[in-house]
């Protein structure tokens, strides 16, 4: 069995070829004893400024074989260097229950992606339904009808469309997720189109220039393979007969459905609604609202690299913070931290205004931006269980009404922001339409607010500038997580009460990012497949 040898170090002009010695080095072997090698781990350890290097975990196969390889392990009394066992984690069997009808798949986001890629993987045909247009259409109605006429168009913009949410972001494929299809993922991704670090880096990104291409090639390999994708298809309404759903409408038609797997979205906030007055079990979630802080790349760089922060071998520059306590026991955090990024509008209806982020896959723009939240559940959630997406909408809306409906996003100093004070003179935003100077606090709940105002505080102390002149705060960033959760049973994951229904992803409130979301689709796909036959006659 191969060995995985942890924490190997190379300096800053190390080519990744010195691996081989490294590890022969910790393993008091020659370096001909290795066969093969490969990185499967990547990190810049930026601890001291004044050694600054990279850290790589390394599988590798000594030529020997297994015999040498345990003896290593026992002589280096396991000191990270480890004997790899293969994962048990089998994949499913189809089962034999007639499926009547292809499994449809309402949503072309992460989680209905590769939810579609699994089960076109053991032979199934999804179709696939997607209220938005395809890439290319949706590209253009974003970046020209919108950006430069402030035409919004409610079903094709950054949340709708071919990949979702997902398309438009960072490609985030970070995750805390110990799960094997974790791995899984990254490889599809790779397969087609994304870059190759993204297997091996601790923090793997893809970017927001190359996840349009990805994502329509992903589309073609389902086409390929028997699945079919409708754009422009919006459910419109379901029919429940009995504990299944016998039908739904798709643009004003019935369309009879065998397993339907719910892959909506966590913005889809008119499906949501239809769901639960059509009796689906829907329960609140507590959720994230608060603020996005934009700093010059610069800045950032010099937090983290010091006087090293010019050196062109060196990533953009990234943080991840934490104010404790901010909100009595609640903490306020970064969240979808964008180095050489900027911040994008991310609703789904006209009239409201809600903030993102998201780089290029080379990072090198001049800004940096984070999510600044802190977790808020709204009162009487107990009571209306879609609380929480009015309270969302809400605060949404006073950010466009802070703009006067201009699209352009409310801006604030932080240092400002902190004394209480107006904001004036030049304003420089990564924000496609342009920012306002704007009292950010009027756009926010007052103990949302406060816990920003207190973060504010305690970061500037750790990292100076943080709450200064060059930092602005924009708001709300209020889409960080679904306010909702569609309840399934955790076997089968059908829906509470309906036998051939799987909700799935961030709409459906078990994710948080597009690693997750994907591995709730295959994960549920896999529960899908377990139960009906492939074949449909």
């Amino acid at each position: 069995m191969p060995l995985l040898i942890r924490d190997l170090r190379l300096e800053l002009d190390d080519p990744p070829e010195r691996l081989i010695d490294v590890a022969a080095k910790r393993l008091k072997l020659p370096a001909s004893a290795i066969g093969t090698y490969a990185p499967v781990r990547r990190s810049l350890d930026a601890r001291r400024h004044d050694d600054l290097h990279f850290v790589y975990h390394v599988e590798l196969a000594l030529r020997d074989g297994s015999r040498q390889e345990h003896a290593v392990v026992k002589r280096l009394n396991g000191r990270r260097v480890a004997v790899i066992r293969p994962r048990d984690d089998h994949d499913p069997i189809p089962g034999r229950e007639p499926a009547g009808r292809e499994p449809v798949i309402v949503g072309f986001g992460p989680a209905g992606m590769f939810a579609a890629l699994r089960l076109i993987d053991f032979g199934y045909r999804p179709i696939v339904l997607e209220r938005g247009q395809p890439v290319r259409t949706r590209h253009r109605d974003v970046l020209h009808t919108f950006y430069r006429h402030r035409e919004f168009n409610p079903e094709s913009n950054l949340l709708y469309g071919e990949g979702g949410a997902g398309t438009y972001s960072d490609g985030k494929l970070y995750t805390r997720l110990n799960d094997p299809l974790v791995e899984t993922v990254r490889a599809w991704l790779y397969r087609h189109g994304a870059h190759p670090d993204v297997m091996i880096d601790a923090r793997p990104h893809i970017g927001s220039d190359r996840l349009p291409t990805i994502c329509w090639r992903i589309r073609e390999f389902i086409e390929r393979h028997g699945g079919a994708i409708r754009f422009a298809a919006c459910v419109d309404d379901v029919l429940r007969v009995d504990d299944r759903v016998q039908s739904i409408t798709v643009n004003g038609q019935p369309m009879t459905v065998g397993p339907l797997m719910l892959a909506i979205g966590h913005s889809a906030r008119d499906t949501i609604r239809l769901l639960h007055d059509r009796g689906f079990r829907i329960e609140p979630r507590p959720f994230q609202l608060g603020v996005r802080v934009e700093h010059p790349q610069t800045v950032v760089d010099g937090w983290q690299y010091g006087a090293c922060a010019a050196d062109r071998r060196l990533p953009s520059a990234e943080y991840h913070v934490v104010a404790r306590h901010a909100l009595g026991e609640r903490d306020c955090y970064s969240f979808c931290m964008c180095p050489g990024g900027e911040i994008l509008p991310t609703m789904e209806q006209p009239g409201l205004i809600a903030t993102n982020g998201a780089s290029r896959a080379g990072r090198h723009g001049p800004f940096a931006n984070s999510g600044l939240v802190v977790t808020v559940q709204p009162d009487g959630a107990d009571r209306d269980p879609l609380a929480g997406l009015s309270y969302q909408a809400m605060w949404e809306r006073a950010a466009y009404d802070a703009t006067r409906g201009s699209y352009r996003v409310p801006c604030q100093r932080a240092s400002d922001y902190l004394t209480g004070q107006s904001s004036d003179g030049m304003l420089a935003t990564s924000y496609p339409l342009g920012g306002q100077w704007s009292d950010i606090r009027t756009i926010l709940p007052p103990h949302v607010a406060l816990a920003v105002q207190n973060a504010l505080t305690v970061l500037n102390e750790k990292m100076p500038g943080f709450a200064g002149d060059d930092a602005i705060v924009t708001a709300p960033e209020s889409r960080v997580s679904s306010p909702i959760r569609i309840v399934r049973d955790p076997e089968r994951r059908t829906a509470i009460g309906l036998d051939n229904v799987y909700p799935i992803g961030e709409g459906a409130g078990y994710a948080g990012g597009i690693i997750s979301a994907a591995i709730d689709g295959i994960r549920s796909a896999d529960a899908l497949i377990s139960r009906y036959a492939p074949d449909v006659r």
